[in-house]
């Protein structure tokens, strides 16, 4: 290939300055000066930081300088770019704008030893001494563009993941529904179960592994068309488009629950994990993404309600549930506005003398109506959302605003124990405050801290943190619904508590279940060794009473055979109702249960 010379500078021509004094009229004189001046302009040129070349017509390089040939690994002023694939296709593109005429910018990248360089080059076609060339000025951008495209990947995804965030697959289902064509595309609402407990147990490094797991599970075989995003957390969108029926988009999502069934192994670590998912679909579930994804939103939380580990497509059902749900929460919200709580408290009694050893406060609520509901109906409500530190705190302020009238029925040596929740047993700034309401009344001695199972899942957190804080008060510890949640035996001698409180399950018809007599034994032996109280809860039937004193150690029982919950307004004396013969029916029922009593009515005989 043969190239131009190179351009030389005799061949531009300058314009000169007017000036005061008369022109010399020296012509060698005069070209001697432009020689030089241009000579000096050429010299300056060669030494710019920018990479500058110059072309003609064919795109041959008749000039480049020093930083353009940096940028080209090439000799300054090279003609000679034979085999330099940059450059051979620069002599096409400079051919063409040459041709076009035309100025322009444009991002050029370039690869040399493997590693590639951004530039952005200027190009401007000019017309000199009747050459048509193409004047080229390049600056090398590419620690900027490494920036830029770290900047858009923190805006638009996920860093533990990779995936796309919840702005990327918005836009995209709005560029779905912007076009119209007939289109049908699912959205599918992914939540793992239980994740807080993953993090809790096994660490949030094993959470995020176990996230990033999930992620390439669910990015398994999926179309160029599909798009998963991870939107929070714990919390997932799945658009699967298009799609032909409700039923392959059931297919699919069932697929992806077994798939995530299969053990994660994490550091050594067999985990296991599911997901509750909720489907909608376009058109039928809603015409905007928010629509889309709150349709799919309120189906995942269906299936979390029926047991979680499932899927469920949206319908009008789960809509009118879900408006009901947020009249509960409004109504909870001000509820709590309005004190509109009130205690029932439920004794614990010694099944061997009848006498009562302490009191629970069970908090209720009074609707609009006046009508008393029971904790089930508001409680994980209020956990979820975030009202739950208030409401304990309204608990403990009713029992001390009533801390008399339960001295005088229950006796003032009766303990009170007052329920919290494991996410509050778990939070240091909750139980601190918490600690300091319980010292302010003066009694905290007198208090047990009644705390579910969960609570314990995290061990070393609840004892280096949150127990010295009820210790140092003196308030005692009971673990409630012992032995349906996620403890065991062994996990019992890790556990510093004074009170293991056995759930109801065990303890109904007991004299009729093997199985539960044993498990109950293995938890009384343990119990006993490790000074523990034991309670058996729910005890209803004179049965399940006769069991427990003859076949069992177990002190202590509360439950609706001695007394159902009984309410302020309830807490008078009233005439003993209970001789401690065999009563006349099964007390089962709520409609059956026995009146209120009092402390005389556990009185030691």
């Amino acid at each position: 290939m043969t190239s131009a010379a190179p351009y030389s500078p005799s061949t531009v021509t300058t314009d000169v300055a007017e000036s005061d004094e008369a022109p010399s009229t020296d012509a060698a004189g005069i070209a001697a000066a432009e020689t030089g001046d241009l000579r000096l302009f050429k010299e300056i040129v060669r030494a710019l930081p920018s990479a500058v070349t110059v072309q003609d017509e064919q795109g041959r390089f008749i000039f480049i300088n020093d930083a353009a040939a940096a940028q080209y690994r090439l000799a300054p002023s090279s003609t000679d770019a034979a085999g330099n694939l940059p450059l051979d296709r620069r002599r096409s593109d400079g051919a063409a704008m040459l041709a076009q005429g035309q100025s322009g910018t444009r991002e050029e990248r370039i690869t040399f030893g493997g590693a590639t360089r951004a530039l952005l080059t200027a190009h401007k076609p000019m017309d000199i001494a009747g050459r048509k060339l193409l004047l080229s000025s390049s600056l090398d951008v590419t620690e900027q563009k490494v920036i830029e495209d770290e900047l858009f990947r923190r805006a638009y995804y996920d860093e533990l993941t990779g995936l796309p965030n919840r702005a990327v697959i918005e836009r995209h289902v709005t560029e779905l529904l912007e076009d119209h064509r007939p289109h049908h595309f699912a959205l599918a609402f992914l939540d793992v179960d239980n994740f807080k407990h993953i993090n809790d147990y096994y660490g949030h490094s094993v959470g995020d592994a176990l996230l990033v797991g999930i992620a390439k599970r669910l990015s398994l075989e999926l179309r160029d068309t599909d798009v998963l995003s991870r939107i929070s957390g714990d919390e997932f969108l799945l658009l699967l488009d298009p799609i032909t029926s409700e039923a392959e988009v059931a297919e699919h999502i069932n697929f992806l629950l077994q798939r995530l069934k299969a053990p994660f192994y994490i550091d050594g670590t067999e985990v296991f994990a599911s997901a509750s998912i909720g489907i909608s679909l376009y058109p039928e579930h809603g015409h905007s993404y928010e629509a889309l994804r709150q349709n799919a939103d309120i189906a995942m939380y269906r299936v979390k309600s029926d047991g979680k580990g499932a899927s469920a497509i949206f319908n009008i059902a789960m809509e009118r549930e879900a408006l009901e749900r947020m009249a509960v929460e409004q109504s909870l919200r001000q509820a709590i506005l309005d004190r509109r709580f009130c205690c029932a408290f439920q004794p614990k009694v010694d099944i061997r003398t009848n006498e009562i050893k302490g009191v629970e406060a069970l908090v209720r609520l009074r609707d609009d109506n006046g009508v008393i509901q029971a904790p089930g109906t508001f409680v994980d409500l209020a956990v979820e959302l975030g009202l739950i530190d208030e409401l304990t705190h309204l608990v403990l302020a009713e029992i001390m605003k009533s801390i008399d009238l339960i001295n005088a029925t229950f006796g003032e040596d009766a303990s009170i124990s007052v329920n919290v929740a494991a996410k509050q047993a778990g939070s240091p700034d909750f139980m601190r405050s918490f600690c300091e309401a319980l010292a302010a009344t003066e009694c905290p001695k007198r208090f047990m801290v009644e705390i579910t199972e969960d609570a314990f899942v995290a061990k070393a957190h609840f004892q280096k943190q949150i127990l010295p804080m009820l210790r140092e008060i003196g308030v005692g510890i009971s673990i409630d619904d012992f032995g349906i949640g996620y403890s065991s035996l062994s996990a019992l001698a890790d556990i510093t508590a004074d009170e293991i409180k056995i759930d109801r399950s065990f303890i109904t018809d007991i004299h009729k279940r093997p199985r539960s007599q044993g498990i109950l034994r293995a938890i009384e032996s343990l119990s006993d060794a490790l000074g523990m109280t034991v309670i058996a809860e729910g005890l209803e039937t004179f049965e399940e009473l006769a069991y427990l004193q003859a076949m069992t150690r177990i002190r202590y029982a509360q439950g609706y055979y001695y007394s159902k919950p009984i309410f302020l307004e309830e807490l008078r004396p009233t005439i003993p109702v209970f001789s401690g013969g065999r009563p006349g029916g099964p007390g089962r029922h709520l409609e059956q249960a026995r009146q209120p009593l009092t402390r005389a009515t556990y009185a030691r005989r």
